[in-house]
């Protein structure tokens, strides 16, 4: 396998220079290797062949058997189509062509019998198939069975690079390996019954039967993913036996003082169960490196403040970094106002903050006087200095790049216990994963006395009954935000629709102050109206989605999201969170366009029936899939996966975990000549990543 990664694919029977470079500009298909891993996304079966009176209007692609009757070519210019006349006898269909008109016209002889290969459709009264495959009767025959569709793009159909093109180069790579070098060790295969790595490749592109095609897919999935999971759970254990941490031994004055004193409300089970995780972890003499996950409102400031004062406790210094100013004074408002009685001095450090409180802020860091430095990214310029930092807590995760965290972990001599927090639920298959080297805290419970939020999906017909409880809930004394979305790539058009709806509003509610705010006001202006809507000055909070993190209202009951179809599942769960932060009953009214796809209408009843964020992030994945995962990804090792798939194939890469964490206990340093395969592979694998699994 590593001798067909290093050949070009433009020396490939048939390819050449520029269609080699059509296939890696299109598909990123630059070897002999690229392309085997270029696997089918599903089959047809090709064993069938119906009758053209037997089309109806529900069939996938189909086969037919006929001749070809005559040809025509059709309309001018860009609008220029051949259209052929193909009969078997019971009826006639058009077949039609876009592109390569003269070469297909050359190629299919009236009078000639062949199999076409394609989905039927019905217009005015009329079957067609559009770009079919045509092969003679001999050739189509011979390849009957299971067949593979390759992903393709518009450009490469409109080439001439069919999916039978990719099948054929496959074939001619396949046809001239005799042997391929194993790339799992032996007694892995045999535990697990895994298919050999030459039958898989083989199977997976040209299947004798389903049962061969899932013993495929079964070895190839899980080989991705056992690599995946090995390279991240050797690091992770390098790293717990190379890298000391501060050993917190005691929980002192601060903390007791503040648990016994200051706690504003009793803290759940879920947020006692976390605090006991974190005191071990600090308690062991390793680095933490620990991922908190808790819905909106579920109490995860307060369990790292708590973490926090034992950091203190043990004469060292904390600091909490956050994506966004609104969110740091936040905190910096929430954090300073419980601890300031017993003596915690805590100060804020953003872009905003000016030179002569910065120079009081670094010189109280460096005399260890200033206990918890609250932050944006100003916290990680060079310049900021501590005398001891020992424990970091990083806000909304996800919002920061893993070099930016990397600066807060460097610091101090000794590494820093870390703390990551996320309000974004994560499956469970992204935890292992995505997350796989940061160990797991979930608080799944929410603080006594909230009420779970009623959302509600609701169609323009209906926005005058809306409006009406709108106001009924304004009558109360409540506060209400109203959300629009603003999609980057017609942002005029959508901040004009900002703009009438914050309009419209006013003159709705003209009893009620309105504010306004969206991404695109200077952050002055911003701040001041997110302050009025805060203070409670303003009554209703028309905004686009900057408010989804780092707006604590508890008096807001009610948020209408409007054109909710145009947001993902997660979104819509973040701003949902802005509201039912308090003791009142609260209310999100999804506004929607009556006339959506069925995937949105599933998605949107989703958000109706459930306001557990570990549902809607599951359902999210499998909806979404996995996406672009290195824009969140902790390591930076690249997830560069040909057919495993995070979000449906959770059982294999728990299999996977626990096989590589038996080879790992067996042999960490994977020194035994057994694994010398084992080192070779994650060599080719992840030799050139950036090891960010031993900075954070």
């Amino acid at each position: 396998m590593k001798r067909l990664r290093s050949l070009d694919i433009k020396y490939l029977k048939g390819v050449g220079p520029k269609r080699a470079e059509l296939l890696e500009k299109q598909l990123g298909i630059k070897s002999y290797y690229d392309l085997l891993c270029h696997f089918p996304n599903h089959y047809v079966d090709r064993s069938s062949i119906y009758k053209i009176n037997q089309l109806n209007g529900d069939m996938p692609s189909i086969q037919l058997k006929g001749r070809f009757i005559s040809f025509t070519t059709q309309g001018e210019g860009a609008k220029t189509r051949l259209v052929g006349l193909f009969a078997d006898g019971t009826g006639v269909i058009e077949i039609v062509w876009f592109h390569r008109i003269k070469q297909i016209k050359d190629a299919y002889l009236p009078g000639n019998e062949y199999i076409i290969f394609g989905k039927p459709g019905e217009f005015k009264g009329r079957w067609s198939i559009i770009h079919p495959e045509v092969d003679s009767v001999a050739i189509a025959t011979a390849q009957q069975g299971l067949r593979g569709v390759y992903p393709l793009t518009e450009t490469l159909r409109n080439k001439g690079v069919t999916s039978r093109t990719l099948f054929n180069y496959v074939c001619t790579i396949l046809s001239s390996l005799s042997s391929v070098s194993e790339t799992l060790p032996l007694d892995i295969i045999k535990r697990l019954n895994l298919m050999p790595i030459r039958e898989a490749i083989v199977a997976i592109h040209n299947p004798r039967d389903n049962n061969q095609l899932q013993n495929a897919r079964m070895r190839l999935k899980f080989e991705e993913l056992f690599y995946m999971q090995l390279n991240i759970l050797r690091y992770t254990r390098k790293r717990a036996t190379i890298i000391p941490g501060f050993k917190f031994a005691r929980i002192g004055y601060f903390f007791n003082t503040f648990y016994s004193e200051q706690l504003p409300f009793q803290l759940t089970g879920a947020q006692k169960r976390v605090i006991k995780e974190v005191r071990a972890d600090v308690g062991s003499g390793r680095q933490m490196n620990r991922l908190l996950q808790g819905d909106v409102g579920s109490g995860k400031t307060l369990v790292a403040l708590l973490c926090m004062l034992i950091a203190i406790d043990n004469n060292t210094q904390a600091c909490l970094m956050a994506p966004t100013e609104i969110l740091a004074m936040q905190h910096f408002e929430t954090i300073s106002k419980l601890v300031s009685v017993i003596g915690i001095n805590v100060k804020l450090l953003t872009g905003s903050t000016r030179k002569k409180q910065r120079d009081l802020i670094n010189t109280q860091l460096q005399d260890g006087s200033l206990h918890i430095l609250i932050g944006t990214h100003a916290v990680i310029e060079d310049n900021v200095s501590f005398k001891n930092l020992g424990f970091v807590v990083i806000d909304e995760q996800h919002r920061f790049g893993v070099a930016q965290r990397a600066k807060l972990w460097k610091k101090n001599t000794i590494p820093p216990h870390v703390l990551v927090m996320t309000a974004t639920p994560i499956p469970r298959t992204l935890a292992m994963t995505v997350y796989g080297d940061l160990d797991v805290s979930v608080i799944d419970e929410l603080p006594p006395g909230r009420k779970p939020i009623q959302t509600l999906l609701r169609y323009e017909e209906q926005r005058f009954q809306v409006y009406q409880a709108v106001g009924r809930q304004l009558k109360m004394g409540r506060q209400v935000y109203i959300v629009y979305p603003l999609i980057q790539e017609n942002e005029k058009l959508d901040l004009q629709s900002l703009e009438e709806g914050y309009e419209l509003i006013k003159e709705t509610f003209p009893s009620y102050n309105v504010a306004f705010v969206h991404g695109k006001m200077k952050p002055a202006e911003k701040d001041f109206q997110m302050s009025q809507f805060a203070t409670g000055k303003a009554h209703i909070l028309v905004a686009t989605t900057v408010i989804e993190v780092g707006v604590n209202v508890p008096n807001a009951t009610t948020m209408i999201i409007e054109n909710a179809e145009r947001f993902g599942l997660s979104q819509l769960h973040q701003l949902r969170g802005r509201v039912g932060r308090g003791d009142n009953q609260s209310y999100c009214i999804l506004m929607s366009k009556y006339k959506i796809a069925g995937d949105t209408r599933r998605r949107l009843e989703i958000m109706t029936n459930t306001t557990d964020g570990f549902v809607i992030a599951e359902a999210d994945l499998k909806m979404r899939g996995p996406g672009d995962l290195e824009g969140t990804m902790q390591s930076g090792v690249a997830f560069d996966l040909h057919i495993a798939n995070l979000a449906t194939d959770g059982q294999i890469i728990q299999l996977a975990r626990n096989v590589a964490s038996d080879v790992l206990d067996a042999d960490v340093e994977l020194s035994h000549p057994d694994n010398l395969i084992l080192r070779q592979q994650l060599d080719i694998l992840y030799g050139k990543n950036v090891n960010w699994r031993l900075i954070s």
